[in-house]
């Protein structure tokens, strides 16, 4: 079994956000605090320890109580090179990323997709869900993932060579899928906001 306190956190919070305009996806407002802020004590309660990916306004999302990696490439090369970051710096076996902009992702995420892990032997799990109601089928959700730290070489090169899909190099390591589709679960949980408009929509639905 892998414990929690094996699993850093990472929060990915370093894309341009060019479908809100250019903002800074992280620092829009979710119920009165900032994205990413909210997306770190989400995920604090899971996990051993958490940090940041971002790639600017650096000293604000510092501001928030963990370590900010920026990523390592420049030219914002996706949500891989924010993992890369991550592992480079990770003091855990094993590092959990979640979007900054799917403010509704699982309390118990990191324990499902470390028994995934453990149960398969594998080096990689992701979640998977639906992206409706059955009979939609489970996709895989990429940017929902648990890594080992021992991956980091091989994304490095993955990354060197002008990779850029994170599902092209998870598949690689033929990850466990961790189905979060089971009664009680949200259906909500990976809905990721791209746009001011979609995160004022889920805002609005998820209001208590």
């Amino acid at each position: 079994m892998i414990a929690a306190h094996d699993i850093t956190g990472l929060v990915l919070a370093g894309g341009q956000g060019n479908r809100m305009g250019g903002v800074d996806k992280g620092l829009q407002a979710w119920h009165g605090e900032p994205l990413a802020q909210h997306a770190l004590r989400r995920l604090q309660a899971q996990v051993g320890a958490v940090m940041l990916s971002a790639n600017r306004h650096l000293d604000t999302y510092a501001a928030m109580g963990a370590p900010v990696w920026p990523d390592r490439q420049s030219g914002y090369c996706g949500p891989l090179a924010g993992l890369l970051s991550g592992l480079e710096h990770c003091p855990t076996p094993w590092l959990l990323t979640v979007p900054c902009d799917a403010p509704l992702f699982p309390t118990d995420l990191a324990q499902r997709l470390a028994q995934a892990a453990a149960h398969s032997g594998t080096l990689l799990a992701m979640a998977s869900a639906r992206e409706g109601a059955p009979p939609a089928p489970l996709r895989p959700q990429p940017v929902f993932c648990l890594v080992h730290r021992s991956l980091r070489d091989d994304l490095a090169r993955y990354l060197a060579d002008g990779g850029r899909k994170a599902m092209a190099w998870a598949s690689a390591h033929q990850p466990a899928l961790a189905a979060f589709d089971a009664p009680g679960d949200d259906p909500n949980a990976f809905a990721n906001a791209n746009t001011l408009a979609e995160l004022a929509a889920l805002q609005a639905a998820a209001a208590p």
